[in-house]
């Protein structure tokens, strides 16, 4: 199979089910900026961190590939010819957001209660996790954005819901693990 198929050379690309539309479509865009976590995501895992961050960071980005693959999905075919599901086996369930809120539960355990908003940074590690946040951020806000328009499930946008707040805490267990300064952001008098 070839890399290249030389079908969007004039600005538009298949979605699942072989529609055809603009690559600057919101559904495209949405599941684009899945992609771009899911590599960011890959990045934080390639850092020298716990290896049960990394389990579940790869955990994670198995269920951002189904996320972006419900975004590529229009309502219309969902459903193959045959009667079965397009997405088949695939799609976000209940455990996978109970997963992060579990792992965001174990991680505040060990931190000190949260009393001011905290700047990004400290360490390069505890930076990328704040990208990939806001990158999440953003992807939650485009599908949310396309869902006022097409079908998207629910639960697609819980999970980036509740996957950029487990960035935002590992972010801040990481700084906590690596001994790296947590800066609390103080507003003027």
């Amino acid at each position: 199979m070839k890399v290249y198929t030389k079908t969007g050379d004039k600005g538009t690309t298949a979605l699942f089910g072989g529609t055809r539309v603009p690559k600057d479509h919101i559904r495209i865009d949405s599941y684009g900026t899945v992609d771009e976590l899911n590599s960011y995501i890959g990045l934080i895992r390639d850092q020298e961190i716990d290896t049960h961050y990394k389990t579940i960071l790869i955990e994670i980005q198995d269920r951002l590939f189904t996320v972006g693959a419900i975004l590529a999905t229009p309502q219309e075919k969902e459903v193959l010819k045959n009667g079965k599901l397009r997405l088949e086996n695939l799609g976000i369930i209940d455990s996978d957001i109970e997963l992060l809120e579990n792992e965001i539960d174990k991680m505040d355990e060990s931190l000190p209660p949260m009393t001011h908003f905290v700047l990004p940074g400290g360490h390069p590690t505890v930076s990328h996790c704040h990208i990939a946040r806001c990158i999440c951020r953003r992807a939650e806000r485009l599908a949310v954005h396309l869902s006022h328009n097409e079908h998207v499930p629910e639960i697609a946008i819980m999970y980036l819901n509740r996957l950029s707040d487990y960035l935002f805490v590992l972010a801040r267990k990481l700084s906590f693990d690596l001994k790296a300064e947590e800066v609390k952001w103080i507003p003027r008098k």
